[in-house]
C-alpha cells in the first residue's frame, strides 16, 4: 500500500520549543528512551533512510527536531516532532534539566499536538519514564499508539506474550503494536496509527 508518510523533509532542529514551527495544523511527537530504536523507527515509518540520524551511541538526538509531511490535515500544514531521548544519553545533569522543563512546556503548551509515539523496546518491561509518559497522556487525554519495537529480536510466541502482558496495563486512549523497523514487522499499521493521530482533533480544542 502506498506510504501515507513519504515525502518527510526536515525542517528545523529547536534547542527550545519557542523555536519550533508555527503552532499551526497537526503533529504528531516521537518520544522513547534513547536506546529503543526510536530514529530507525521514524526512518522507517518516512520511508526515508537517513531522515532522522541514527548512531551506535545511543542519545545523539539532543534537540527537538521538525519533519514536514506532505500531506495535509484540515488544509494546514503536518508534522512530526522527534524529541531528545531520555535516560541513556550521557549528558550533563543541566541538560537533562533543560530537556525535562522543554518536553514538559511542549506537551502541555502546544495546541497544533495531536497525540504522541512511544518507543519502547519489546523485550524489556516499561520503564519509568515510559510509564510517566502514558500517564501523563492519559490525565490529559492526549492519545498515545506505544510502539514496541525490535519485535525481530523475539520469537513469534514471545513478542505475542510480551505484547499481552504490556497491553493489560495500559490507560485508556494509549493504542500499541508490535514493530521491527529492521523486519518491516507492523510498518503498514503504524503508519496508519500515525496519520490517524494527525487528523484527531485536540478535546480542548474540539470543546471550544
Amino acid at each position: 500500500m502506498p506510504n501515507p508518510l513519504q515525502g518527510a523533509q526536515f525542517a528545523l532542529a529547536a534547542h527550545r520549543i519557542n523555536q519550533l514551527p508555527a503552532d499551526l495544523g497537526a503533529e504528531v511527537a516521537f518520544a522513547g528512551r534513547s536506546n529503543a530504536g526510536k530514529s530507525s523507527a521514524l526512518n522507517a515509518l518516512t520511508g526515508h533512510k537517513g531522515l532522522a540520524r541514527t548512531s551506535k551511541t545511543p542519545g545523539r538526538t539532543q534537540q527537538m527536531v521538525a519533519f514536514t509531511l506532505p500531506l495535509q490535515v484540515d488544509g494546514s500544514a503536518a508534522r512530526l516532532i522527534d524529541l531528545p531521548g531520555y535516560g541513556y544519553a550521557k549528558v550533563p545533569e543541566d541538560l537533562r534539566e533543560h530537556w525535562k522543563h522543554e518536553i514538559d512546556a511542549y506537551l502541555h503548551r502546544r495546541q497544533s499536538l495531536r497525540g504522541v509515539v512511544l518507543i519502547a523496546d519489546i523485550r524489556h518491561p516499561l520503564k519509568a519514564f515510559d510509564q510517566m509518559m502514558l500517564d501523563f497522556c492519559v490525565a490529559t487525554a492526549l492519545p498515545c499508539h506505544l510502539l514496541l519495537t525490535k519485535a525481530d529480536k523475539l520469537s513469534r510466541n514471545q513478542a505475542a506474550q510480551s505484547l499481552a502482558t504490556i497491553r493489560r496495563g495500559l490507560g485508556e486512549g494509549v493504542t500499541v503494536q508490535a514493530f521491527s523497523s529492521t523486519a518491516g514487522t507492523g510498518l503498514d499499521d503504524a503508519r496508519e496509527a500515525v496519520v490517524a493521530l494527525l487528523g484527531r482533533r485536540r478535546i480542548d480544542q474540539a470543546s471550544a
